[in-house]
């Protein structure tokens, strides 16, 4: 193997956190931390035509545009490079690189726009810079593609091409099949690289795979500053400068990479913060764009599981990893047409009630003060009672509404109960059961308050999904309204963090709703609420 080469993205991936506002002090600081330690390669944004230029963001219209915010700096031994997306900043904007803070340029591109992207590496070089073929997405080329590729590539003869792992995709032994292709057709002269991502949790680990990999080039390894980035983020720099130290003859300083982490990192961590999570690898399990799950989380109707399932669906396979916005929509579609079609529920469950009064169970704290009143009302009318999301302790219930997963968690081995094993499950679909199938399922979405901070109140819900079912009148008992000083809960362990601090706003907003749906329903409270008095946001009654 030749030698290697530590690159540093994090002014550049790490953009995707803060839309590349890091400000002008720690645009600077970080890259100087960086040269301090001893960082090869620095890259210190992108350039991007269709933005105008701000001196507190590291995404710039063009070449003299990083002038102005890094022109003065110290580069030391570092080489400097910025990114070009293809196609989004033309070759106009960029100065020859003698006139230029630059050194370099990486252009990245999507396979089927190869070829001209190539093109556009032989004039970004004829300027004079350092030019980086980055391929987005390897895991889309086949050994084929890859091979064409290459060509193209011994063609130009960049300073190096690079694999990038896009969606986070790749295993190690994935990761040696594609980097053995390009070692074995790419001409000598030529450096490979690689970027990883963390969707799997393996970024660092491809990183290691990719160092460990006997070769007959030079190669460049990315990483960022506690692996801020895109997505799940990338391999930390400071972990590859330690095991470049230990393994490869190294002499990276960790000291200078761990305080840019403390004074320009961490606080954008604390706000937006960057990792694996079910998200991404819900991406990376199928192989799939990004867009495609934030499309589904959008519809607020379906559950985690659900949405694996739908996105293992997506057809043709070539769509997987371009998003196309009407392959979401008919996968969506196609859900709600089957499955996700409730009519069928909503005219069992309106039968389930036929005939009988409802009482509608809430766990405020009134439901066990005010527990006699409620016994004599179910004494003398015998109703259907429906408690939501819990099981009181000192009656029977007919059903439970389950719209929360935790809470439904909360209450299995209540529902395994001699008592309970009778009671019945009307659960919004972004709930999945436990060994079986609830008796009921409504779509959630129609049931949420969307113009609202909070748009699941599960008491709004049912009595919403009362009026769709055309339910006259219905009795309710513990719902008692919010305090910001109290503990709202007959069980103070169900109490949200943001209870207290969003009561004046919920007594408020569920005062207006049930005012509302009076109109065609008769509410009635058996207990003490508050909501049962139509009052302003400031209380006063109106």
């Amino acid at each position: 193997m030749g030698t290697i080469k530590l690159l540093d993205c994090t002014l550049r991936d790490g953009g995707y956190v803060n839309d590349w506002k890091f400000g002008q002090k720690n645009l600077i600081s970080v890259f100087e931390r960086l040269t301090d330690a001893g960082v090869d390669i620095i890259e210190i944004g992108f350039l991007d035509e269709r933005r105008p230029f701000d001196i507190d963001r590291s995404i710039m219209p063009d070449t003299a545009c990083v002038n102005q915010i890094f022109g003065s700096l110290d580069k030391k031994q570092a080489m400097v490079v910025g990114m070009i997306d293809y196609g989004t900043c033309g070759i106009k904007n960029l100065q020859p690189c003698e006139d230029c803070f630059l050194d370099g340029i990486r252009v990245i591109f999507k396979k089927h726009l190869m070829v001209p992207a190539m093109e556009f590496c032989r004039q970004v070089k004829a300027l004079g810079y350092r030019v980086f073929a980055q391929l987005v997405s390897i895991t889309s080329y086949n050994d084929e593609e890859l091979s064409a590729l290459a060509d193209l590539v011994n063609d130009v003869k960049p300073y190096a091409v690079s694999m990038v792992d896009t969606y986070g995709l790749l295993h190690p032994e994935d990761l040696l099949h594609y980097y053995e292709i390009l070692d074995r057709q790419v001409c000598p002269e030529v450096q490979i690289g690689f970027h990883a991502h963390n969707n799997f949790q393996l970024a660092y680990a491809n990183a290691l795979a990719f160092l460990g990999k006997e070769a007959r080039h030079d190669i460049v390894v990315d990483g960022t500053l506690y692996g801020m980035g895109k997505s799940a983020g990338n391999a930390p720099l400071e972990l590859l400068g330690m095991r470049l130290n230990d393994r490869f003859g190294g002499h990276y300083r960790i000291d200078p990479m761990l305080e840019a982490i403390k004074e320009s990192v961490m606080d954008f961590y604390e706000t937006s913060p960057w990792g694996y999570k079910t998200f991404f690898y819900l991406c990376g399990r199928n192989n799939c764009h990004p867009n495609y799950v934030t499309y589904l989380e959008a519809k607020k109707n379906l559950s985690v599981s659900k949405i694996d399932a739908l996105l293992a669906q997506i057809e043709p396979e070539e769509k997987k990893l371009l998003y196309d916005k009407l392959v979401a929509e008919k996968l969506y579609d196609d859900y709600l047409s089957g499955e996700g079609n409730d009519a069928d529920a909503k005219e069992a469950f309106r039968e389930e009630l036929s005939g009988r009064t409802v009482l509608t169970v809430g766990p405020g704290k009134n439901i066990l003060l005010q527990q006699k009143a409620v016994k004599q009302f179910c004494e003398k009318n015998r109703p259907y009672v429906i408690s939501i999301n819990y099981i009181p302790e000192f009656m029977d219930v007919d059903c439970v509404f389950v719209t929360n997963g935790k809470r439904y968690h909360d209450m299995v081995l209540s529902l395994k109960q001699e008592k309970n094993q009778n009671v019945k499950l009307l659960a919004t679909s972004n709930v999945e059961c436990r060994n079986g199938q609830f008796d009921f399922v409504m779509n959630r979405a129609p049931l949420l308050e969307n113009e609202e901070r909070i748009t699941d109140n599960s008491f709004l819900m049912l009595l919403k999904f009362f009026r769709m079912l055309k339910i006259d009148e219905v009795y309710c008992a513990g719902f008692d309204g919010y305090s910001d000083k109290e503990d709202n809960y007959c069980n103070p362990a169900m109490e949200y963090s943001f209870v207290k601090r969003e009561a004046l706003h919920l007594n408020y907003h569920m005062k207006k709703r049930i005012t509302e749906l009076r109109e065609n329903m008769k509410i009635h409270f058996i207990t003490y609420s508050a909501y049962d008095v139509v009052e302003d946001i400031n209380g006063a009654a109106i």
